[in-house]
Protein backbone atom coordinates (compact mmCIF):
# COMPACT_ATOMS: atom_id res chain seq x y z
CA UNK A 1 0.00 0.00 0.00
CA UNK A 2 2.89 2.80 1.06
CA UNK A 3 4.13 1.57 -2.35
CA UNK A 4 1.51 2.61 -4.27
CA UNK A 5 0.93 5.72 -2.25
CA UNK A 6 4.63 6.95 -2.96
CA UNK A 7 4.09 5.76 -6.83
CA UNK A 8 0.72 8.26 -7.18
CA UNK A 9 2.38 11.06 -4.94
CA UNK A 10 6.04 11.02 -7.48
CA UNK A 11 3.76 10.75 -10.44
CA UNK A 12 2.86 13.80 -12.39
CA UNK A 13 -0.25 12.60 -14.03
CA UNK A 14 -1.08 16.41 -15.18
CA UNK A 15 2.04 16.74 -16.91
CA UNK A 16 2.07 13.17 -18.42
CA UNK A 17 -1.99 13.62 -19.92
CA UNK A 18 -0.66 16.97 -21.09
CA UNK A 19 1.89 15.77 -22.22
CA UNK A 20 -0.61 12.88 -24.66
CA UNK A 21 -3.02 15.57 -25.25
CA UNK A 22 -0.03 17.52 -27.21
CA UNK A 23 0.86 14.13 -28.81
CA UNK A 24 -2.93 13.96 -29.80
CA UNK A 25 -3.33 17.18 -31.12
CA UNK A 26 0.14 16.68 -33.00
CA UNK A 27 -0.89 13.92 -34.47
CA UNK A 28 -4.42 14.72 -35.40
CA UNK A 29 -2.64 18.08 -37.15
CA UNK A 30 -0.16 16.47 -38.87
CA UNK A 31 -3.04 13.44 -40.30
CA UNK A 32 -5.74 16.47 -41.13
CA UNK A 33 -2.70 18.39 -42.82
CA UNK A 34 -1.32 15.35 -45.15
CA UNK A 35 -4.93 14.79 -46.13
CA UNK A 36 -5.42 18.21 -47.34
CA UNK A 37 -2.01 17.80 -49.04
CA UNK A 38 -2.76 14.75 -50.93
CA UNK A 39 -6.23 16.39 -52.08
CA UNK A 40 -4.04 19.24 -53.09
CA UNK A 41 -1.31 17.52 -54.62
CA UNK A 42 -4.08 14.94 -56.58
CA UNK A 43 -5.88 18.03 -57.89
CA UNK A 44 -2.87 19.56 -59.26
CA UNK A 45 -1.45 16.22 -60.97
CA UNK A 46 -5.00 16.53 -62.23
CA UNK A 47 -4.87 19.73 -63.79
CA UNK A 48 -1.09 19.15 -65.15
CA UNK A 49 -2.65 15.57 -67.07
CA UNK A 50 -5.06 17.34 -68.44
CA UNK A 51 -3.66 20.19 -69.76
CA UNK A 52 -1.41 17.60 -71.55
CA UNK A 53 -4.51 15.92 -73.03
CA UNK A 54 -3.86 12.54 -70.95
CA UNK A 55 -6.78 10.39 -71.41
CA UNK A 56 -9.78 10.83 -68.31
CA UNK A 57 -9.06 7.30 -67.03
CA UNK A 58 -5.66 7.77 -66.51
CA UNK A 59 -6.02 10.79 -64.75
CA UNK A 60 -8.62 9.73 -61.99
CA UNK A 61 -6.36 6.58 -61.71
CA UNK A 62 -3.31 8.17 -61.44
CA UNK A 63 -4.69 10.88 -59.10
CA UNK A 64 -6.45 8.36 -56.89
CA UNK A 65 -3.42 6.28 -56.87
CA UNK A 66 -0.91 9.41 -55.43
CA UNK A 67 -4.02 10.59 -52.71
CA UNK A 68 -3.82 7.15 -51.38
CA UNK A 69 -0.01 6.58 -50.97
CA UNK A 70 0.28 10.02 -49.08
CA UNK A 71 -2.56 9.69 -47.47
CA UNK A 72 -0.64 6.63 -46.06
CA UNK A 73 2.44 8.52 -45.40
CA UNK A 74 0.69 10.83 -43.32
CA UNK A 75 -1.09 8.37 -40.90
CA UNK A 76 2.41 6.88 -40.18
CA UNK A 77 3.55 10.49 -39.62
CA UNK A 78 0.93 10.63 -37.06
CA UNK A 79 1.45 7.43 -35.80
CA UNK A 80 5.13 7.80 -35.16
CA UNK A 81 4.28 11.26 -33.51
CA UNK A 82 2.60 9.35 -31.22
CA UNK A 83 5.89 7.76 -29.96
CA UNK A 84 4.77 4.78 -31.88
CA UNK A 85 8.57 3.64 -33.57
CA UNK A 86 7.77 3.86 -37.25
CA UNK A 87 9.74 1.06 -37.75
CA UNK A 88 7.86 -1.03 -35.65
CA UNK A 89 4.32 0.09 -37.52
CA UNK A 90 5.80 -0.73 -40.36
CA UNK A 91 6.45 -4.51 -39.23
CA UNK A 92 3.26 -3.93 -37.90
CA UNK A 93 1.10 -2.94 -41.32
CA UNK A 94 3.25 -5.24 -43.26
CA UNK A 95 1.95 -8.76 -41.27
CA UNK A 96 -1.67 -6.92 -41.36
CA UNK A 97 -0.98 -6.21 -45.06
CA UNK A 98 -0.36 -9.87 -45.34
CA UNK A 99 -3.13 -11.20 -43.88
CA UNK A 100 -5.59 -8.40 -45.64
CA UNK A 101 -3.86 -9.50 -48.61
CA UNK A 102 -4.58 -13.07 -48.24
CA UNK A 103 -8.23 -12.36 -46.87
CA UNK A 104 -8.98 -9.81 -50.09
CA UNK A 105 -6.75 -11.90 -52.89
CA UNK A 106 -10.05 -11.11 -55.16
CA UNK A 107 -10.06 -7.55 -54.50
CA UNK A 108 -5.62 -7.42 -55.04
CA UNK A 109 -6.87 -9.27 -58.31
CA UNK A 110 -9.32 -6.54 -59.16
CA UNK A 111 -6.69 -3.96 -58.40
CA UNK A 112 -3.78 -5.74 -60.70
CA UNK A 113 -6.24 -5.64 -63.50
CA UNK A 114 -7.29 -1.81 -63.06
CA UNK A 115 -3.50 -1.40 -63.43
CA UNK A 116 -3.70 -3.34 -66.41
CA UNK A 117 -6.72 -1.79 -68.12
CA UNK A 118 -4.97 1.51 -67.24
CA UNK A 119 -1.76 0.36 -69.20
CA UNK A 120 -3.03 -0.94 -72.05
CA UNK A 121 -6.30 1.05 -72.63
CA UNK A 122 -8.81 -1.07 -74.50
CA UNK A 123 -11.15 1.48 -73.65
CA UNK A 124 -11.72 5.04 -72.17
CA UNK A 125 -13.97 7.52 -70.38
CA UNK A 126 -17.31 7.41 -73.09
CA UNK A 127 -16.85 4.94 -74.89
CA UNK A 128 -19.63 2.27 -75.22
CA UNK A 129 -18.16 -1.26 -75.08
CA UNK A 130 -19.76 -4.97 -74.41
CA UNK A 131 -17.29 -6.81 -71.30
CA UNK A 132 -18.39 -10.09 -70.01
CA UNK A 133 -21.87 -9.81 -71.76
CA UNK A 134 -22.10 -6.35 -69.48
CA UNK A 135 -23.16 -3.39 -72.00
CA UNK A 136 -22.66 0.62 -71.55
CA UNK A 137 -20.90 3.61 -71.15
CA UNK A 138 -17.56 3.67 -69.53
CA UNK A 139 -17.40 6.47 -66.71
CA UNK A 140 -14.46 5.76 -64.57
CA UNK A 141 -12.09 3.09 -63.60
CA UNK A 142 -11.54 2.74 -60.15
CA UNK A 143 -8.67 0.73 -58.10
CA UNK A 144 -11.00 -2.48 -57.92
CA UNK A 145 -14.13 -1.49 -60.66
CA UNK A 146 -15.25 0.32 -63.44
CA UNK A 147 -18.26 2.10 -63.34
CA UNK A 148 -20.57 1.76 -66.67
CA UNK A 149 -23.90 3.22 -67.55
CA UNK A 150 -26.24 1.32 -69.52
CA UNK A 151 -28.36 2.86 -72.42
CA UNK A 152 -31.40 3.09 -69.86
CA UNK A 153 -29.24 4.80 -67.72
CA UNK A 154 -28.70 2.43 -64.58
CA UNK A 155 -25.25 2.50 -63.47
CA UNK A 156 -23.03 -1.00 -63.15
CA UNK A 157 -20.12 -1.04 -60.73
CA UNK A 158 -17.98 -4.13 -62.23
CA UNK A 159 -15.12 -5.98 -61.07
CA UNK A 160 -11.91 -5.44 -63.00
CA UNK A 161 -10.81 -8.37 -62.76
CA UNK A 162 -14.07 -9.19 -64.68
CA UNK A 163 -13.58 -6.83 -66.96
CA UNK A 164 -9.87 -7.57 -68.21
CA UNK A 165 -10.15 -11.69 -68.08
CA UNK A 166 -13.02 -11.38 -70.44
CA UNK A 167 -13.78 -10.75 -74.45
CA UNK A 168 -14.07 -6.81 -74.59
CA UNK A 169 -15.70 -5.76 -77.49
CA UNK A 170 -15.87 -1.58 -77.97
CA UNK A 171 -18.48 -0.14 -80.42
CA UNK A 172 -16.80 3.27 -79.70
CA UNK A 173 -13.24 2.40 -81.24
CA UNK A 174 -13.15 3.34 -84.68
CA UNK A 175 -15.13 6.57 -86.14
CA UNK A 176 -17.36 4.76 -88.43
CA UNK A 177 -19.47 1.64 -88.31
CA UNK A 178 -21.37 -0.53 -90.59
CA UNK A 179 -25.12 -1.79 -90.04
CA UNK A 180 -26.15 -5.02 -90.94
CA UNK A 181 -29.48 -5.78 -91.89
CA UNK A 182 -31.64 -8.24 -93.40
CA UNK A 183 -35.17 -7.20 -95.38
CA UNK A 184 -36.74 -10.12 -97.24
CA UNK A 185 -38.96 -9.91 -100.14
CA UNK A 186 -41.89 -12.01 -101.45
CA UNK A 187 -40.78 -14.70 -104.42
CA UNK A 188 -43.33 -13.24 -107.30
CA UNK A 189 -41.48 -9.49 -106.67
CA UNK A 190 -39.17 -8.46 -109.43
CA UNK A 191 -35.50 -8.70 -107.37
CA UNK A 192 -34.05 -6.24 -109.41
CA UNK A 193 -36.49 -3.34 -108.71
CA UNK A 194 -36.19 -4.61 -104.53
CA UNK A 195 -32.70 -3.93 -104.87
CA UNK A 196 -33.17 -0.86 -106.76
CA UNK A 197 -35.44 0.62 -103.69
CA UNK A 198 -33.05 -0.56 -101.19
CA UNK A 199 -29.86 0.99 -102.97
CA UNK A 200 -32.23 4.26 -102.89
CA UNK A 201 -33.15 4.53 -99.57
CA UNK A 202 -29.70 4.06 -98.70
CA UNK A 203 -28.43 6.60 -100.95
CA UNK A 204 -30.47 9.09 -100.04
CA UNK A 205 -30.20 9.01 -96.52
CA UNK A 206 -28.01 11.80 -95.24
CA UNK A 207 -26.64 10.08 -92.56
CA UNK A 208 -25.62 7.20 -94.71
CA UNK A 209 -21.41 7.52 -95.93
CA UNK A 210 -20.60 7.08 -99.45
CA UNK A 211 -17.18 5.74 -98.82
CA UNK A 212 -17.21 2.85 -97.84
CA UNK A 213 -19.91 1.64 -100.26
CA UNK A 214 -23.09 0.16 -99.51
CA UNK A 215 -23.60 -3.63 -100.17
CA UNK A 216 -26.61 -4.85 -100.51
CA UNK A 217 -27.06 -8.31 -102.17
CA UNK A 218 -29.19 -11.81 -102.11
CA UNK A 219 -28.23 -13.66 -99.23
CA UNK A 220 -30.72 -16.40 -98.36
CA UNK A 221 -34.30 -17.97 -100.09
CA UNK A 222 -35.65 -18.56 -96.93
CA UNK A 223 -38.91 -20.88 -96.38
CA UNK A 224 -41.38 -17.52 -96.60
CA UNK A 225 -38.73 -14.76 -98.15
CA UNK A 226 -35.83 -13.90 -100.73
CA UNK A 227 -33.31 -12.06 -98.31
CA UNK A 228 -31.49 -8.82 -98.99
CA UNK A 229 -28.46 -8.08 -96.97
CA UNK A 230 -28.46 -4.55 -96.52
CA UNK A 231 -24.78 -2.70 -95.52
CA UNK A 232 -24.74 0.89 -95.12
CA UNK A 233 -21.28 2.65 -93.15
CA UNK A 234 -22.16 5.56 -90.80
CA UNK A 235 -20.28 7.27 -87.83
CA UNK A 236 -20.59 5.39 -84.95
CA UNK A 237 -22.66 7.95 -82.80
CA UNK A 238 -25.35 7.32 -86.08
CA UNK A 239 -25.39 3.79 -85.59
CA UNK A 240 -29.05 3.36 -84.17
CA UNK A 241 -31.02 6.40 -85.58
CA UNK A 242 -30.34 5.04 -89.40
CA UNK A 243 -30.70 1.19 -88.25
CA UNK A 244 -34.13 2.39 -87.06
CA UNK A 245 -34.79 4.86 -90.00
CA UNK A 246 -33.28 2.45 -93.10
CA UNK A 247 -35.29 -0.11 -91.64
CA UNK A 248 -38.71 1.73 -91.83
CA UNK A 249 -38.19 3.85 -94.73
CA UNK A 250 -37.25 0.25 -96.74
CA UNK A 251 -40.86 -0.85 -95.88
CA UNK A 252 -42.58 2.35 -97.01
CA UNK A 253 -40.63 2.34 -100.52
CA UNK A 254 -40.61 -1.35 -101.14
CA UNK A 255 -44.60 -1.49 -100.72
CA UNK A 256 -45.01 1.43 -102.96
CA UNK A 257 -42.70 -0.11 -105.31
CA UNK A 258 -45.12 -2.70 -105.22
CA UNK A 259 -43.05 -5.45 -103.48
CA UNK A 260 -44.40 -7.17 -100.63
CA UNK A 261 -42.68 -7.63 -96.91
CA UNK A 262 -43.65 -11.28 -96.24
CA UNK A 263 -44.08 -12.87 -93.26
CA UNK A 264 -43.80 -16.94 -91.89
CA UNK A 265 -46.98 -18.76 -92.77
CA UNK A 266 -48.23 -22.44 -92.90
CA UNK A 267 -51.00 -23.55 -95.61
CA UNK A 268 -53.26 -25.74 -93.32
CA UNK A 269 -54.96 -28.42 -95.71
CA UNK A 270 -57.77 -30.94 -93.88
CA UNK A 271 -58.62 -34.28 -95.57
CA UNK A 272 -61.69 -35.90 -95.06
CA UNK A 273 -61.24 -39.60 -94.37
CA UNK A 274 -64.09 -41.98 -94.62
CA UNK A 275 -64.83 -43.96 -91.32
Amino acid sequence: MDAINDFIANTDFVGILTSVAINLVIALAIFVVGKWVAQWLRNVLKKLLNKRAVDAVLVDFLGTIVYTLILIAAVIAAVDSLGVPATSFMAILGAAGLAIGLALKDSLSNFASGVMLVLFRPFTKGDFVDAGGIVGTVDKIDLVSTILTTPDNKQIIVPNALMYTSAITNFSAHDTRRVDMVIGVGYSDDLKVAAGVLQKVCKDHPKVLDTPETKIFINNLGESSVDFVVRPWVKSEDYWSVLAEVLETSKVELEAAGCNIPFPQRDVHLHQVSP
